[in-house]
């Protein structure tokens, strides 16, 4: 078997690995990409855990149990009747997985229109031999693909939690939270991060009666306090249970389903019985398979493969992005590194900011920020000044039946540079990219503030919130 020839492969065809691809051919390398993500038939699914089993279907189960609710409890106050209101679950995830089959489709028809050669199989790295790499593809056709640059983006996976493997049938990681088939009557979480939170809130809409419970005694510690607060007191309000603080013993999955034996934070012994447990602690690194030790590709005491500022690993022509190197485990972030790493191969200055990379929890109400929190702030020593402005004070939310929330602005005491900008509340996930937009050319509070806000939108929240710094809202 002949080795086929390119100037680049990438290992990996998720967000981080399809762009990078993409991008390295729009400037004109001759590009292969490598996955093994398999769609129900065993054909090809691209687009790697935001596609499969992350971002998109979440989003997806996320809008059908928000019509839901809003069906059965909020479709009144507007004089809409709607009576004996239910859901098809079986529906709802055919759907969710017709929304995913489309972006994997439409993952391949961009390879196509790029000239992206693909192949379908796991990836690994063999040997390095006079300024080349070669690359193994295990699959239904094997191949050996030989080429001067590989980048690698392999993704992550699930965290399990010790003494609690992950089954899919009872304790579920977030693939399994995503293909349930039925509404769990009880359902408990392990984690109150994004994962817990969004499938927390998917179900318990659609009727579950859902526990979290969380090892930190903070909820939502990387968020800023203030806004954390807000949206603890409207899940609460809303029926999620949360406990923080709380120490997990021993899991049990006899029977019909699970028991949850942990201590609360007052230090009782404590026993939680649902039907399902979700495990949503976090990510690791995806490296397996990838013959890292084989070629002496370093690699950190999280798994994590090591890697400069400009994505370079320790071996020549070897670039690693996304989920599988340092800083935040965002699609998004894995997409701007993969555009870099293929300009920066092209003899161009690729360019990513970790300080104006955002972050959103696609809840009711979302949560979204960007730049520093208050605490940090203050940890740091940094002088600034605040400004807050309600979602309750907002004409378009009054309108749209949402006033839970706020937007936050942070902003240098001295030079008035935004530092932060903080949102709970309605569409947060599109509002915070005026935030990134004004961060990117370190705009300040002021510039906000002086900038025509199209009226009534959410939009006039933010121009608040920086009018707020200087104390001299409008309409608060």
């Amino acid at each position: 078997m002949s080795a086929k020839q390119f100037d680049i492969v990438v290992i990996g065809a998720g967000p981080g690995g399809y762009i990078a691809a993409i991008r390295a051919a729009q400037l004109g390398f001759s590009v292969a990409c490598v996955d093994e993500w398999k769609n129900d038939k065993g054909g090809p699914a691209p687009g790697g855990t935001c596609t499969n089993v992350g971002c998109i279907p979440s989003k997806a189960l996320l809008q059908s149990s928000e019509h839901f609710d809003h069906a059965n409890h909020h479709f009144a106050e507007h004089g809409i009747s709607a009576k004996d209101v239910k859901m098809d679950v079986a529906k709802m995830v055919a759907r969710k997985d017709a929304v995913v089959k489309q972006n994997n489709d439409g993952i391949l028809y961009l390879f196509k229109k790029n000239k992206v050669t693909f192949f379908h199989g796991r990836g690994s790295l063999v040997k390095a031999a006079q300024g080349t790499h070669e690359v193994q593809v295990a699959g239904a056709t094997p191949e050996t693909l030989v080429a001067k640059q590989v980048v690698i983006a392999t993704g992550s996976s699930a965290r399990a939690l010790p003494g609690a493997v992950f089954d899919e049938a009872k304790v579920l990681s977030n693939d399994g939270a995503l293909r349930l088939g039925a509404v769990p009557k009880k359902l408990a979480l392990i984690g109150s991060g994004v994962i817990g939170l969004e499938m927390g809130s998917v179900w318990r809409r659609l009727g579950s009666e859902v526990t979290i419970l969380e090892g930190l005694p903070t909820f939502l510690g990387a968020v800023d306090e203030q806004i954390a607060k807000e949206a603890h007191k409207a899940f609460t309000k809303q029926g999620l249970k949360i406990e923080l603080g709380v120490k997990v013993g021993d899991i049990k999955t006899a029977g019909e389903g699970v028991s949850i034996a942990y201590t609360n934070a007052k230090g009782e012994a404590k026993t939680l019985d649902a039907d399902k447990l979700i495990v949503s602690i976090g990510r690791v690194p995806h490296t397996v398979g990838l013959n890292a030790d084989g070629v002496g590709l370093k690699l950190d005491e999280r798994g994590a493969i090591v890697v400069d500022e400009q994505c370079r690993t320790n071996l020549p022509g070897v670039w690693a992005v996304g989920d599988v190197v340092r800083g935040p485990m965002l699609a998004h972030k894995a997409e701007e590194e993969g555009v870099a790493v293929a300009e920066r191969i092209a003899g161009q200055h690729g360019h990513v900011n970790f300080n104006t990379v955002p972050w959103v929890i696609y809840t009711s109400p979302e949560i979204a920020w960007v730049g520093r929190t208050e605490q940090q702030l203050k940890a740091d020593g940094v002088k600034y000044k605040a400004g807050t402005f309600p979602f309750l004070a907002n004409g378009r939310a009054r309108a749209l039946g949402d006033t839970t929330g706020m937007v936050k602005f942070l902003a240098d005491a001295a030079t008035d540079e935004i530092l932060g900008v903080h949102i709970v509340g309605p569409m947060a996930s599109e509002l915070i990219s005026e935030a990134v937009v004004a961060m990117e050319f370190r705009a300040s509070s002021e510039d906000i503030a002086r900038i025509c806000h199209a009226h009534p939108s959410l939009s006039e929240a933010t121009k608040e919130a920086a009018l707020a710094v200087d104390k001299r809202t409008l309409n608060f």
